[in-house]
């Protein structure tokens, strides 16, 4: 049993924002040091930053109506605490405490991101999908029932009838979709909005990369400031996932659908 929602899912929206907005701080800085938390929905776009690097809110606010449309953005930029910024004065060390865990993908996983693709790329609209064995639920905003009865000719399609979905319908936050983004190596820590120092980041993606290559369970975990983590330097496993990143076209567009 698994769900996925798309990118244009209010939550998806937040995580997108986020990411683009670490992306920035990658433009600005090698090595950043940056955590953004998104909330949006009906008219309003709240973003906290707190970072090292240097922001306009007019920058921002440009991510913010790229990303979400007209919308009205409140923005509030911090520095990152000190005690924090000095963990990485000198070497690439763990930048939080943490416990990862790493899932082999299931078929079913990787038939509901299939479809899930499909659908997006039709419609491009807010939506979510489950499949449980055989069931499977497609709630698609703007799509008329008839035209993805034709596909999906068993599925159980918006079974509240047709609906608009986006921001001004729901609020959106950032990592509220991690069961989307992650499957079943759902822990405490999310992937969005952070930089590549951040263990919910580059730990969450290490385990995941490795529980596919291994095809079993990976469970790690972490203490801030650790320079070793599963036998291998902090910095190996940054570089590792700042390789999926950088191939997935950045923090923005990985934000769209998670590790898969």
């Amino acid at each position: 049993m698994i769900e996925k929602v798309n990118p244009a899912h209010p939550d998806k929206i937040a995580d997108r924002i986020a990411g683009a907005i670490v992306d920035l701080a990658y433009k600005k800085n090698k090595n950043p040091k940056i955590a953004v938390e998104v909330l949006i929905g009906h008219g309003t776009c709240h973003v906290i930053i707190e970072t090292s690097e240097s922001f306009t809110k007019h920058e921002i606010a440009n991510i913010v109506v790229r990303i979400a449309g007209k919308i009205k953005v409140d923005v509030a930029i911090v520095a990152q605490d000190k005690h924090l910024a000095r963990n990485q004065n000198k070497n690439i060390r763990c930048g939080d405490n943490g416990i990862f865990k790493g899932m082999p993908l299931t078929n079913e996983q990787k038939a509901l991101s299939d479809i899930a693709r499909d659908i997006y790329n039709k419609y491009g609209t807010d939506g979510k999908y489950i499949l449980d064995g055989n069931r499977l639920i497609i709630c698609q905003s703007n799509a008329p029932e008839v035209e993805l009865r034709e596909t999906y000719f068993d599925a159980i399609i918006n079974p509240l009838g047709p609906w608009t979905g986006g921001i001004n319908v729901d609020t959106g936050a950032t990592n509220r979709k991690l069961g989307s983004d992650m499957a079943d190596g759902v822990t405490g820590g999310g992937l969005h909005g952070k930089d590549l120092s951040k263990a919910d980041v580059s730990v969450n993606i290490y385990a995941f990369l490795k529980a596919q290559n291994e095809n079993k369970p990976v469970e790690l975990c972490c203490a801030i400031g650790d320079e070793t983590i599963d036998g291998r330097p902090y910095s190996d496993i940054v570089r590792i996932a700042r390789d999926f990143i950088t191939a997935a076209g950045g923090f923005e567009k990985f934000a769209e659908w998670g590790l898969y």
